[in-house]
């Protein structure tokens, strides 16, 4: 019996099989509203036999942004938008939907990257970009403001609304952003924090505001909303964030109820140097789940469906989530099922889509007729 296709739980929400749809930018919403392309983005997804979806990193503030094209939630219009999105997708498929939560930092203000990426500036546009300190993405870019104790009481603040408009939407999880270097992993690494008070300096420190994210966020959503974290394992660069920071930075958030990890790495620094390649950031995975206990998710360069079922089988990590890959190949469930000698739900109006000679792929499909 294939693993990869094997049931598994996060805390109360129940998952089919061990494949997430990683959340994936899209820099395509207005003021930060869902729009027809979230529809036909997400609506294909849900449709691809994974087991979970996140949606993309959503901002909690409009200066929480990457680029002014980013999703968000911190309005009742934005809750409206991303609400019609969601109910269209839920008549045609039962994926449970989960939503990941974000602020950007110092890398908001962002032009979208196909565009180039580069900071706009608030002349042309843009906004100052906030942050644990005064310290710059990049040095040729202007010094992002450091956050008072007053701003970041309200990015909390933000962060909780933003948690309760999921939750009335309906979505079955959130998965905060503290990776990436955005706000919360700025926060973490001390390469971007050069605070002098009780959020900066010790590790202690630099977990500080993160863990008081993540208890607010917690408190404020039910408990059979699971509440989990996406980390950096490693910043690769000298001096930064890394694995061992990470594991500490898990233990504890078990301790306070995260309901998963979701393993990545780097985007703090443009000095990072990452050797990319086939389960790069596997290993990050399974040493937080050897040393925390805690659910983890794997993601990096995960392509091939026998791959995917040794991370699994192999006890390297309890899911694993694809981006691009799905990106490229919107049913690689389906096909990784057909490798595996698995089972994967379809809507019956594809059944008829499995090939000649296959049988057992889509489970009820041996019921459709034909006229």
């Amino acid at each position: 019996m294939s693993q990869l296709f094997s049931p598994f739980s996060l805390g109360p929400l129940a998952l089919k099989n061990r494949i997430v749809v990683a959340p994936m930018c899209q820099y395509s919403a207005e003021q930060g509203d869902a729009t027809d392309w979230h529809l036909m983005h997400l609506g294909q997804l849900a449709l691809s036999g994974a087991a979970l979806l996140i949606i993309e990193a959503t901002a909690v503030s409009p200066e929480g942004r990457i680029s002014p094209a980013d999703l968000g939630l911190w309005s009742d219009r934005n809750e409206e938008a991303l609400g019609k999105v969601l109910r269209a997708i839920r008549k045609y498929s039962a994926m449970p939907i989960a939503i990941q939560l974000a602020h950007a930092g110092r890398k908001g203000s962002s032009h979208v990257p196909w565009e180039g990426g580069q900071l706009i500036p608030p002349t042309q546009g843009g906004w100052r970009p906030l942050a644990p300190s005064a310290v710059a993405y990049s040095p040729d870019e202007p010094a992002p403001e450091a956050l008072d104790a007053a701003g970041l009481q309200r990015v909390l603040q933000d962060f909780v609304a933003a948690a309760q408009r999921a939750h009335r939407l309906g979505i079955a999880a959130i998965e905060l952003h503290a990776a990436h270097g955005y706000l919360l992993h700025q926060f973490l690494s001390p390469l971007s924090n050069s605070r002098s008070d009780e959020f900066g300096g010790s590790l202690e420190n630099r977990m500080r505001f993160p863990l008081a994210v993540f208890d607010a966020v917690r408190a404020a959503v039910p408990d059979s909303m699971p509440v989990g974290v996406r980390i950096s394992g490693t910043d690769w660069v000298a001096g930064g964030w890394d694995l061992a920071q990470s594991v500490v930075f898990g233990q504890v958030l078990r301790a306070r109820g995260c309901a998963f990890v979701h393993l990545t790495s780097g985007g703090l620094s443009p000095l990072q140097q990452i050797p990319v390649g086939h389960n790069f950031q596997v290993p990050f995975a399974q040493t937080m789940r050897q040393e925390t206990g805690l659910p983890t998710i794997a993601v990096g360069l995960i392509t091939e469906a026998e791959q995917a079922e040794a991370i699994i089988a192999e006890g390297q990590a309890d899911l694993v989530a694809m981006a691009r890959g799905l990106l490229f190949d919107p049913r690689w469930p389906w096909h990784a099922a057909a490798k595996l000698g698995a089972q994967v739900e379809a809507p019956p109006q594809y059944w008829r889509s499995q090939p000649r000679g296959m049988s057992g792929l889509f489970g009820d499909a041996a019921k459709i007729g034909m006229r």
